[in-house]
């Protein structure tokens, strides 16, 4: 793992196409901006995680196939600009 230090407003390239930028701190909490091509799936782990679930079939951790829709997998994602 790389481990950096940055301040507010600065910015980590990954890569040709994606920036990671430091918005803000406040408290234990770091904002950060991300742009990547459209092509480049950008998630929060617990999303990424669901998501691995959902393609193996698997929405709620149920193996008896009894799935339930949970609020946050239906609700309308919003639109980002890039």
């Amino acid at each position: 793992m790389l481990i950096l230090t940055r301040r507010t407003g600065e910015t980590v390239m990954i890569g040709n196409e994606v920036t990671l930028t430091v918005l803000g701190v406040k408290g234990n909490q770091v904002r950060i901006g991300i742009n990547a091509p459209k092509s480049v799936p950008v998630h929060r782990e617990e999303i990424y995680e669901r998501i691995k679930r959902e393609l193996a079939g698997d929405v709620n951790g149920n193996v008896n196939g009894n799935v339930q829709d949970e609020p946050a997998a239906t609700a309308k994602k919003p639109e980002f600009a890039r």
